[in-house]
């Protein structure tokens, strides 16, 4: 195997200690607190979930956002399932994220995950019957293609930055080429999804945010339009021919929808694929497991690594009348942030769950939300991605390792790393 480091980002393996921690002097959604990845705030959730598992905490000052009225932090397994699941309770058409936004801006940003009932309902169901079977083994088939074209291009180099040249390209390819996007605006794309997603000291102001937003909303809807136009056998025209009780799609409305996709489904899947190589690298073992039964160990594997690596720190409801979790009174309006990152590692619901397990079973993780009509519509499609990624990679190049300290995002909404080396044998063209 490639030579490979000392990794000092924290503890593997190690239930952490909270020991003089003190919650009220934290600033859990400050850049710092994000600055290491979730291995710098594993004491605090716990901490949290031995002491304050629902908690009323203040929001954190955001440039360009007026002062938040606070919300309560859920850190329980058990919690985060039953705001998940109670939509009628819960709505997500105020906002998903801990601030504020204008309802217009935050449903055109977010499309469906900003939405309730029956509106979400409708526009998911319009969007479904667009993925008949034949659509979606095309883009099966599209993964491995991809997966097998990327890994070429990589395959004589000796080295890479895992994100930019292995994790980043695969979901951002699969996205853009079934959502019509054109070749050449692909790269754009890649940089308009980092600027939405992206570090405290990197986003800029909102207005730099809300430019790339409808940046990406202009290339799509351009799209949309020309497959009104000018249909074509590929899914663009099949979401803008999908109706359902006599809704259809309008362009604008398919715009907002490839915001999510982009966004969230490029991010997520693109984290999970570079925490797996991280975790693959300190876990020699785990790899070792895998690989000695690809087949029946990979499904629970990249579960694992969902749950492990969490790519989306929280979602966030807002009460639609007076309500109780647990023993705990939420009054109408208030906000409820469910942290997925600590019920993924609530020792309540999971045995050993810091251990990194490639046959953990059962595994009812919140990786990909925590059921109800919002769980996670690509989910799927992403643990296509990820297990093909590694079943090619594996195959192509052996003895691939990380060989660099990651660097991560700093963000409270996703568990990110933008740059991250891994080294291995080249192997000619």
């Amino acid at each position: 195997m490639a030579d490979t480091i000392n990794f000092t980002a924290g503890p593997i393996d190690v239930v952490p200690d909270t020991t003089g921690i003190d919650l009220d002097a934290l600033d859990y959604v400050g850049g710092t607190t994000y600055l290491g990845g979730s291995y710098g705030r594993e004491a605090m959730w716990k901490k949290f979930r031995e002491d304050r598992p629902i908690a009323f905490l203040p929001e954190t000052d955001i440039p360009g956002f007026p002062p938040g009225p606070g919300f309560w932090s859920l850190t329980k397994f058990d919690d985060v399932m039953h705001v998940s699941r109670h939509p009628e309770l819960f709505q997500s058409g105020k906002g998903t994220n801990i601030p504020d936004l204008p309802i217009e801006i935050a449903e055109f940003m977010g499309s469906i995950i900003n939405m309730d009932a029956p509106k979400h309902t409708r526009t998911r169901l319009i969007v479904n019957r667009a993925f008949t079977p034949r659509m979606v083994a095309k883009i099966d088939d599209d993964v491995r293609v991809r997966a097998r074209r990327i890994i070429g291009r990589i395959a004589n180099r000796g080295t890479i930055d895992v994100v930019r040249d292995l994790a980043g390209p695969l979901p951002l390819e699969i996205i853009c080429d079934m959502m019509g996007i054109p070749e050449d605006k692909w790269e754009r794309i890649f940089e308009c999804t980092n600027i939405i997603l992206g570090d405290f000291d990197t986003t800029g102001s909102f207005d730099v945010l809300m430019g790339a937003v409808l940046e990406m909303a202009a290339i799509a809807q351009a799209v949309g339009e020309d497959r009104l136009a000018n249909p074509q056998d590929d899914l663009v025209s099949a979401i803008m021919a999908a109706e359902v009780d006599g809704h259809r799609l309008e362009p604008s409305e398919m715009a907002s929808f490839f915001i999510l996709l982009s966004a969230a489904g490029n991010e997520t899947t693109r984290n999970a694929i570079s925490h797996g190589l991280h975790l693959f690298t300190t876990h020699p073992e785990q790899r070792a497991i895998l690989m000695a039964d690809f087949d029946n160990v990979i499904p629970t594997a990249v579960e694992e690594i969902v749950r492990y690596a969490t790519p989306v720190v929280h979602f966030r409801r807002t009460a639609t009348e007076d309500t109780r979790i647990g023993d705990t009174e939420i009054a109408a309006g208030d906000k409820v942030v469910m942290w997925y990152e600590s019920a993924n590692r609530d020792e309540s619901h999971f045995e050993n769950p810091y251990t990194f397990d490639v046959r953990r079973t059962p595994n009812e993780h919140v990786g990909f939300g925590a059921g109800g009509p919002h769980f996670c519509l690509g989910a799927n499609l992403a643990r296509r991605e990820i297990r093909v990624m590694f079943e090619e990679l594996f195959r192509a190049l052996p003895d691939i390792a990380v060989s660099s300290e990651p660097t991560y995002l700093m963000n409270p909404f996703i568990n990110g790393i933008t740059k991250m080396n891994a080294t291995f044998t080249p192997v000619s063209p």
